[in-house]
């Protein structure tokens, strides 16, 4: 993935309010791209290098599908959120609505999908999830979104994986590399969790495409990740109480920017 220049570049995440039909839905269309738009204005200011939206808000999730009404408001959403920053945008459609957010990117012009359950089959909070790479990569060449490179979770997160126990997130990375995944990403057990480095270092030895982490990176343990992803999804530490739905602290996100920088010009 060439969106970035820098080494270990920061996406940090927009986590959208509750979209139209949901059971906490309550804002206008509008309200919530303004409010997606603020937040990409505060990490552009920032210094973050990507941005990726989702709908974390929009509890609880559909198992492998969203509606049209989520599909249509999220390419909305995306559309402004990248005109607006100007930033390499990601999108990733809760839960496992890995084509809704294919469709999402290419008429919003967004830049990356961050989809789970790629490979192997699991189970979410939604229930069981079997793989989709099969269909997702024949869908993507049917739109005509070859260009749109598809991050993968691997055991991702709020997921218990005992029906793959016995595959280890190594060799879960390389079957994810095998079937064409573009990059990986690797998360704690839950969102703002820390992944395990020693994890990470294994799946960086086990493939050649690129490893991301997708949660638990703070300013306290930057420099461990810093040193040995290909780039890091940070979302709730930039909040309040690091709690994901909380507001963002500009200074945290400028504090956070300012230490990665120092660590990439080492």
């Amino acid at each position: 993935m060439n969106l970035f220049t820098v080494k270990c570049p920061l996406v940090a995440m927009i986590h959208l309010e509750a979209l139209p039909g949901t059971p906490r839905h309550q804002y206008s269309p509008q309200q919530i791209v303004d409010r997606a738009v603020a937040e990409a204005e505060v990490y552009r200011q920032a210094g973050a290098d990507g941005l990726a939206i989702e709908n974390m808000h929009d509890v609880p999730y559909l198992n492998r599908t969203a509606g049209p009404e989520i599909t249509a408001m999220m390419a909305v959403v995306g559309r402004e959120v990248k005109r607006t920053s100007g930033l390499p945008c990601g999108i990733q459609v809760l839960a496992g609505a890995n084509r809704q957010a294919l469709a999402v990117a290419l008429a919003a012009g967004l830049d990356f999908v961050r989809a789970e359950g790629f490979v192997f089959s699991h189970v979410a909070d939604e229930g069981l999830m079997h793989a989709d790479s099969g269909e997702l990569l024949r869908y993507r060449k049917q739109i005509g979104a070859e260009h749109i490179p598809i991050l993968t979770d691997i055991k991702k997160k709020h997921s218990s994986h005992a029906i793959t126990g016995d595959v280890s997130l190594a060799e879960t990375a390389k079957a994810a590399a095998f079937f064409l995944s573009d990059g990986v990403i690797v998360t704690g057990t839950s969102t703002g969790e820390a992944a395990n480095l020693a994890e990470i270092r294994a799946v960086k030895t086990a493939v050649e495409i690129p490893v991301w982490v997708g949660s638990g990176v703070t300013l306290d343990n930057l420099a461990d990740y810093a040193g040995i992803c290909d780039g890091m999804i940070v979302g709730s530490y930039f909040k309040e109480k690091g709690f994901w739905a909380g507001k963002i602290d500009p200074e945290k996100v400028k504090r956070f920017v300012e230490k990665l920088t120092m660590l990439r010009n080492r």
